[in-house]
């Protein structure tokens, strides 16, 4: 459970408008096994999507379609209206983070950030560019084989990002990375939308999904259940109640119960939890009936909660 906060939102500078990614009933079989069934969604630009499923939901899969890695049994995934191998410059529309282990060893970031910048004609100057935006400027000389997991994450997001792409896919994109640095990733992905970049990642931290995207996409079992924004899933999938603490439990329970609300016992003595009602309401009633109150609080279920729930539900359906 946590508190109701307000996010505020960053002013979109409109920069890379034309910017979409569209699965179009898409279907991926392993042989026998399904890994994506019939998935349709569209992904706009100028704000953080996230992309959540349970483990072996189909997110992997999905995204390596998009990117041309696997070849969908049928539907399309399409970049800017187009498969990836149709577009004449495809890392400069889309840099992708899928595992950031996927670096040599030996090699240095820069050299490794050269390489990919050559493959894709992009000028050696964004090199430099890059790595300072990442915060790897006085490590891109060194061997990505002794960076810290926290710094190879940081090396792919710099790789995703060397083409200066319109549409950025980050899978998993704050793992290994320390509080400071999972702060910035979410600022970077933030600051990515805010100038009209198409932004998609994935994340098992419920928490910082519910702190970064502005819209949800769910899938399980390779199927769409949710494609909406990230309020109107919690607020669809989870209950708000209102907390109240009172050292005259059993007054305020009978007024309120009177009043028509749902009231139940807290997880201490002196608590009651209110389902029907705003704490307005709560206060004026307690106001009312002459009941001191030390805490009054509006609590809505996590994104954490909201999954789960979700889940929960389609598991037992199957």
């Amino acid at each position: 459970m946590q508190y109701y906060t307000v996010r505020c939102s960053v002013p979109v500078v409109q920069k890379k408008t034309q910017a979409s990614l569209h699965a179009h009933d898409l279907v991926k079989r392993y042989g026998n096994v399904t890994a994506v069934d019939g998935l349709s969604f569209e992904v706009r630009p100028g704000m953080v999507t996230g992309f959540l499923g349970p483990n072996g939901a189909g997110k992997s899969t999905t995204l390596r379609m998009f990117l041309g890695l696997d070849r969908p049994t049928s539907g399309a995934a399409t970049v800017n209206g187009r498969r990836l191998h149709e577009l004449p410059h495809p890392m400069r529309v889309i840099g992708a983070m899928l595992d950031a282990r996927a670096v040599h060893p030996r090699r240095t970031a820069a050299n490794h950030l050269s390489s990919v910048a050559r493959a894709g004609g992009v000028p050696r100057g964004r090199v430099g560019e890059v790595l300072e935006l990442v915060g790897l400027a006085d490590a891109g000389h060194r061997p990505a084989g002794d960076f810290s997991l926290g710094m190879k994450q940081r090396l792919g997001i710099a790789t995703a990002l060397i083409g200066d792409p319109g549409i950025v896919i980050f899978d998993e994109p704050l793992n290994g990375l320390d509080p400071e640095g999972i702060r910035w990733a979410r600022s970077l992905m933030r600051q990515l939308a805010a100038e009209g970049r198409l932004v998609l990642f994935s994340s098992h931290l419920m928490g910082e999904m519910q702190l970064t995207a502005d819209h949800l996409i769910v899938i399980d079992r390779g199927r769409l259940l949710a494609d909406e924004s990230v309020d109107a899933f919690i607020a669809s999938h989870t209950n708000e109640y209102v907390r109240v603490r009172t050292p005259h439990v059993v007054v305020l329970r009978d007024a309120l119960r009177r009043a028509g609300s749902a009231v139940r016992a807290g997880d201490d003595a002196d608590v009651l939890i209110v389902s029907g009602a705003t704490t307005e309401r709560v206060g004026r009633l307690a106001a009312a009936s002459g009941v001191e109150v030390f805490e009054l609080t509006l609590v809505r279920d996590s994104l954490e909660d909201a999954f789960l729930a979700m889940t929960t539900i389609e598991q037992k359906a199957a």
